[in-house]
């Protein structure tokens, strides 16, 4: 750590602790060369990668936007804030998680209709129809026709759960 005082790049770590809210690291320096002491702090820089849009274009990530795409396919539908809430932090982490500098913003749609199908199968067609520019009802019905074949895999394995336990 270079001295903020006459730049030499000797300095010493004299005291570290941690924060109050324990997000940070405080730590106490001694300069070398000076014998001047200064602090320093470290803090954990989560940085969400840039998104790429389809015409190549390139924007920061906003949690905002990403909420009113939930919010808008889920309107009227029966879910609780705490649920959204919880879907959206699912894929900041994975956003996070990525560890990519630029991210593709049709995997963040695929991220959104994932968490959509675990949500709330209405919100996840409207969402669908328009992420993927239904053309017409043979597309609808595909999709409805996909949830139906998850639906059906999993009842089994369900009811065989049931099965143990009661």
């Amino acid at each position: 750590m270079r001295c903020p005082y006459c730049q030499h790049e000797d300095t010493q770590v004299m005291d570290t602790r941690a924060s109050d809210e324990g997000d940070s690291i405080r730590r106490r320096r001694r300069c070398n060369h000076c014998d001047k002491r200064f602090t320093t702090y470290e803090r954990i820089e989560l940085a969400m990668p840039v998104i790429v849009k389809k015409n190549g274009s390139r924007s920061e990530f906003e949690p905002a936007k990403l909420r009113g795409s939930l919010m808008l396919a889920l309107r009227k539908r029966p879910v609780s804030a705490d649920a959204v809430d919880a879907a959206i932090h699912r894929i900041e982490e994975k956003l996070l998680s990525s560890g990519e500098r630029e991210i593709n913003s049709g995997q963040i749609g695929e991220l959104v209709m994932r968490e959509l199908k675990r949500l709330d199968k209405i919100a996840y067609i409207r969402f669908a129809s328009v992420y993927r520019s239904f053309e017409d009802v043979a597309e609808f019905r595909d999709a409805v026709d996909a949830i139906d074949e998850v639906d059906s895999e999993r009842q089994p394995a369900a009811a065989a759960r049931e099965k143990r336990s009661g």
